[in-house]
Protein backbone atom coordinates (compact mmCIF):
# COMPACT_ATOMS: atom_id res chain seq x y z
CA UNK A 1 0.00 0.00 0.00
CA UNK A 2 1.37 3.87 -1.11
CA UNK A 3 1.17 5.43 2.32
CA UNK A 4 -1.21 8.38 2.49
CA UNK A 5 -0.10 11.79 1.61
CA UNK A 6 0.29 14.58 4.02
CA UNK A 7 -1.11 17.91 2.46
CA UNK A 8 2.18 19.16 3.12
CA UNK A 9 3.39 16.56 0.15
CA UNK A 10 0.94 18.32 -2.32
CA UNK A 11 2.78 20.92 -3.34
CA UNK A 12 1.06 23.63 -5.48
CA UNK A 13 -2.72 22.68 -4.99
CA UNK A 14 -5.74 23.70 -7.37
CA UNK A 15 -9.19 23.01 -5.90
CA UNK A 16 -12.02 23.19 -8.34
CA UNK A 17 -15.75 23.10 -7.09
CA UNK A 18 -19.09 23.73 -8.20
CA UNK A 19 -20.71 26.22 -5.70
CA UNK A 20 -18.99 28.20 -2.29
CA UNK A 21 -18.81 26.31 0.29
CA UNK A 22 -18.01 22.71 -1.81
CA UNK A 23 -14.46 23.16 -1.06
CA UNK A 24 -14.61 23.68 2.80
CA UNK A 25 -16.97 21.18 3.32
CA UNK A 26 -15.14 18.56 1.34
CA UNK A 27 -11.25 20.11 1.32
CA UNK A 28 -11.21 22.68 3.74
CA UNK A 29 -8.83 21.11 6.01
CA UNK A 30 -6.43 19.94 3.10
CA UNK A 31 -6.46 23.55 1.20
CA UNK A 32 -5.41 25.49 5.13
CA UNK A 33 -3.09 22.71 6.22
CA UNK A 34 -1.37 24.04 2.79
CA UNK A 35 -1.67 27.20 2.79
CA UNK A 36 -0.50 27.27 6.12
CA UNK A 37 2.75 25.41 5.40
CA UNK A 38 3.19 28.17 2.61
CA UNK A 39 2.12 26.41 -0.81
CA UNK A 40 0.03 27.73 -3.53
CA UNK A 41 -3.57 27.58 -2.86
CA UNK A 42 -6.09 28.52 -5.66
CA UNK A 43 -9.31 27.55 -5.61
CA UNK A 44 -12.27 27.68 -8.20
CA UNK A 45 -15.82 28.18 -7.96
CA UNK A 46 -17.96 27.09 -11.32
CA UNK A 47 -20.62 29.28 -9.86
CA UNK A 48 -21.88 31.67 -7.16
CA UNK A 49 -24.35 29.52 -5.67
CA UNK A 50 -27.33 31.65 -6.58
CA UNK A 51 -30.12 29.21 -6.12
CA UNK A 52 -28.93 27.55 -3.22
CA UNK A 53 -31.72 28.24 -0.96
CA UNK A 54 -35.26 26.76 -0.11
CA UNK A 55 -36.87 30.36 -0.07
CA UNK A 56 -36.09 32.32 -3.23
CA UNK A 57 -38.62 34.86 -2.33
CA UNK A 58 -36.08 36.04 0.93
CA UNK A 59 -33.26 34.82 -1.73
CA UNK A 60 -33.92 35.88 -5.16
CA UNK A 61 -30.48 34.65 -7.27
CA UNK A 62 -29.02 38.35 -7.20
CA UNK A 63 -29.43 38.75 -4.06
CA UNK A 64 -28.00 35.12 -2.50
CA UNK A 65 -24.93 35.26 -5.13
CA UNK A 66 -23.81 38.70 -4.02
CA UNK A 67 -23.87 36.99 0.00
CA UNK A 68 -22.62 33.85 -0.68
CA UNK A 69 -19.19 35.52 -2.35
CA UNK A 70 -19.26 37.56 0.32
CA UNK A 71 -19.53 34.37 2.61
CA UNK A 72 -17.05 32.62 0.72
CA UNK A 73 -14.20 35.75 0.82
CA UNK A 74 -14.91 35.43 4.43
CA UNK A 75 -14.11 31.31 4.56
CA UNK A 76 -11.12 32.03 2.45
CA UNK A 77 -9.94 34.15 4.38
CA UNK A 78 -10.15 31.68 7.70
CA UNK A 79 -8.31 29.18 5.27
CA UNK A 80 -5.79 31.03 4.34
CA UNK A 81 -6.32 30.62 1.11
CA UNK A 82 -6.08 34.29 -1.03
CA UNK A 83 -6.51 33.16 -4.57
CA UNK A 84 -9.95 32.76 -4.92
CA UNK A 85 -11.70 32.67 -8.30
CA UNK A 86 -15.33 32.17 -9.87
CA UNK A 87 -16.07 31.05 -13.16
CA UNK A 88 -19.60 33.00 -13.17
CA UNK A 89 -21.63 30.02 -14.95
CA UNK A 90 -25.31 29.40 -14.04
CA UNK A 91 -25.88 27.56 -10.57
CA UNK A 92 -28.00 24.63 -11.35
CA UNK A 93 -27.09 24.48 -15.03
CA UNK A 94 -23.79 23.69 -15.76
CA UNK A 95 -25.24 20.11 -17.23
CA UNK A 96 -26.87 22.15 -20.15
CA UNK A 97 -23.79 24.18 -21.62
CA UNK A 98 -21.69 22.94 -23.79
CA UNK A 99 -18.69 21.95 -21.91
CA UNK A 100 -15.84 22.93 -24.99
CA UNK A 101 -15.58 26.55 -23.05
CA UNK A 102 -15.07 25.70 -19.53
CA UNK A 103 -12.97 22.71 -20.22
CA UNK A 104 -11.10 25.36 -22.30
CA UNK A 105 -11.00 27.58 -19.55
CA UNK A 106 -10.36 24.95 -16.79
CA UNK A 107 -7.37 24.07 -19.03
CA UNK A 108 -6.08 27.38 -18.98
CA UNK A 109 -6.16 27.78 -15.16
CA UNK A 110 -3.82 24.22 -14.74
CA UNK A 111 -1.96 25.77 -17.41
CA UNK A 112 -0.92 28.78 -15.26
CA UNK A 113 -1.06 27.54 -11.99
CA UNK A 114 0.93 24.55 -12.66
CA UNK A 115 -0.43 22.51 -9.84
CA UNK A 116 1.23 19.41 -8.28
CA UNK A 117 -2.14 18.53 -7.09
CA UNK A 118 -5.97 18.93 -8.29
CA UNK A 119 -8.70 18.70 -6.03
CA UNK A 120 -12.38 18.07 -7.21
CA UNK A 121 -15.36 15.75 -6.96
CA UNK A 122 -15.74 12.38 -7.63
CA UNK A 123 -17.25 11.17 -10.96
CA UNK A 124 -20.38 10.61 -8.16
CA UNK A 125 -20.40 14.49 -7.39
CA UNK A 126 -20.22 13.44 -3.85
CA UNK A 127 -24.47 14.20 -3.22
CA UNK A 128 -25.05 13.08 -7.21
CA UNK A 129 -25.35 16.47 -7.77
CA UNK A 130 -25.75 17.50 -11.66
CA UNK A 131 -23.17 20.12 -11.24
CA UNK A 132 -20.75 18.21 -9.12
CA UNK A 133 -20.91 15.59 -11.46
CA UNK A 134 -20.48 18.19 -14.18
CA UNK A 135 -17.03 19.94 -12.57
CA UNK A 136 -15.76 16.75 -11.83
CA UNK A 137 -15.98 15.78 -15.82
CA UNK A 138 -15.16 19.36 -17.05
CA UNK A 139 -11.70 18.91 -14.79
CA UNK A 140 -10.90 15.60 -15.77
CA UNK A 141 -11.36 16.38 -19.49
CA UNK A 142 -9.01 19.85 -18.67
CA UNK A 143 -6.30 17.76 -16.72
CA UNK A 144 -6.19 15.29 -20.18
CA UNK A 145 -6.42 18.68 -22.18
CA UNK A 146 -3.53 20.38 -20.24
CA UNK A 147 -1.34 17.34 -20.13
CA UNK A 148 -2.21 15.20 -17.37
CA UNK A 149 0.60 16.57 -15.18
CA UNK A 150 0.47 16.34 -11.62
CA UNK A 151 -2.12 14.27 -9.46
CA UNK A 152 -5.98 14.51 -9.61
CA UNK A 153 -7.94 13.50 -6.30
CA UNK A 154 -11.29 13.28 -6.04
CA UNK A 155 -13.00 13.68 -3.17
CA UNK A 156 -14.29 10.12 -1.60
CA UNK A 157 -15.71 9.04 1.46
CA UNK A 158 -14.29 5.89 3.80
CA UNK A 159 -15.93 3.10 4.66
CA UNK A 160 -15.56 4.10 8.46
CA UNK A 161 -17.25 7.53 7.57
CA UNK A 162 -19.89 6.01 6.11
CA UNK A 163 -20.78 3.46 8.51
CA UNK A 164 -20.90 5.69 10.89
CA UNK A 165 -23.03 8.69 8.92
CA UNK A 166 -24.89 6.76 6.25
CA UNK A 167 -28.29 6.88 8.49
CA UNK A 168 -27.75 10.52 9.18
CA UNK A 169 -27.08 11.58 5.40
CA UNK A 170 -30.15 9.67 4.47
CA UNK A 171 -32.21 11.43 6.94
CA UNK A 172 -30.75 14.73 6.47
CA UNK A 173 -31.06 13.49 2.74
CA UNK A 174 -28.34 15.20 1.15
CA UNK A 175 -28.98 13.11 -1.88
CA UNK A 176 -30.20 14.26 -5.57
CA UNK A 177 -31.08 10.99 -6.76
CA UNK A 178 -31.43 7.36 -5.53
CA UNK A 179 -27.61 6.37 -6.16
CA UNK A 180 -25.02 6.40 -3.11
CA UNK A 181 -21.59 6.52 -3.09
CA UNK A 182 -19.69 3.98 -2.00
CA UNK A 183 -16.96 3.86 0.55
CA UNK A 184 -13.33 3.36 -0.24
CA UNK A 185 -11.20 1.37 2.02
CA UNK A 186 -8.33 3.03 3.69
CA UNK A 187 -5.54 1.03 1.21
CA UNK A 188 -6.69 2.46 -1.73
CA UNK A 189 -7.25 6.52 -0.25
CA UNK A 190 -4.19 9.04 -1.47
CA UNK A 191 -5.56 10.98 1.35
CA UNK A 192 -7.10 10.43 4.64
CA UNK A 193 -6.45 13.61 6.98
CA UNK A 194 -7.84 13.82 10.56
CA UNK A 195 -8.64 17.23 11.39
CA UNK A 196 -6.61 17.98 14.71
CA UNK A 197 -8.60 20.68 17.10
CA UNK A 198 -6.90 23.62 15.37
CA UNK A 199 -7.53 22.54 11.72
CA UNK A 200 -11.08 21.36 12.76
CA UNK A 201 -11.99 24.80 14.69
CA UNK A 202 -10.65 26.68 11.20
CA UNK A 203 -13.06 24.51 9.06
CA UNK A 204 -15.40 24.83 11.25
CA UNK A 205 -15.45 28.46 11.78
CA UNK A 206 -14.96 28.84 8.38
CA UNK A 207 -18.10 27.09 7.50
CA UNK A 208 -20.24 28.85 9.64
CA UNK A 209 -18.81 32.27 8.00
CA UNK A 210 -21.50 30.46 5.06
CA UNK A 211 -24.17 30.92 7.01
CA UNK A 212 -27.32 30.86 4.07
CA UNK A 213 -26.01 27.48 3.59
CA UNK A 214 -24.78 26.55 7.33
CA UNK A 215 -27.94 27.72 9.52
CA UNK A 216 -30.07 24.72 7.76
CA UNK A 217 -27.60 22.09 8.80
CA UNK A 218 -27.07 23.61 12.12
CA UNK A 219 -30.88 23.39 12.65
CA UNK A 220 -30.59 19.64 12.15
CA UNK A 221 -27.81 18.39 13.95
CA UNK A 222 -25.58 19.94 17.03
CA UNK A 223 -22.45 21.81 16.41
CA UNK A 224 -20.44 19.05 18.09
CA UNK A 225 -22.01 16.35 15.36
CA UNK A 226 -21.51 19.14 12.56
CA UNK A 227 -17.91 18.68 13.85
CA UNK A 228 -17.60 15.14 14.17
CA UNK A 229 -18.93 14.92 10.26
CA UNK A 230 -16.75 16.93 8.54
CA UNK A 231 -13.78 15.95 10.62
CA UNK A 232 -12.23 13.43 7.97
CA UNK A 233 -11.21 14.64 4.92
CA UNK A 234 -10.23 11.70 1.74
CA UNK A 235 -9.54 11.99 -2.04
CA UNK A 236 -9.56 8.89 -4.00
CA UNK A 237 -6.36 9.13 -7.29
CA UNK A 238 -8.31 9.67 -10.65
CA UNK A 239 -8.79 6.74 -12.61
Amino acid sequence: MEGHLHPHELGTVLSVWAHPDDETFLAGGVMASAAANGQRVVCVSATAGELGTDDPDRWPPERLGQVRRWEAAAAMTILGVGDHRFLDYPDGGLATLDPDEPIERIASLIDEVAPDTILTFGPDGRTFHPDHQTVSDWVAQAWEAAGGGGRLLHAALSEEHLEEWSDRYEQWQIYMTDERPDGVPADRLAVQLWLDQQLLDRKTTALCSMHTQIAPSLALLSEDDLRASVAEECFIRAR
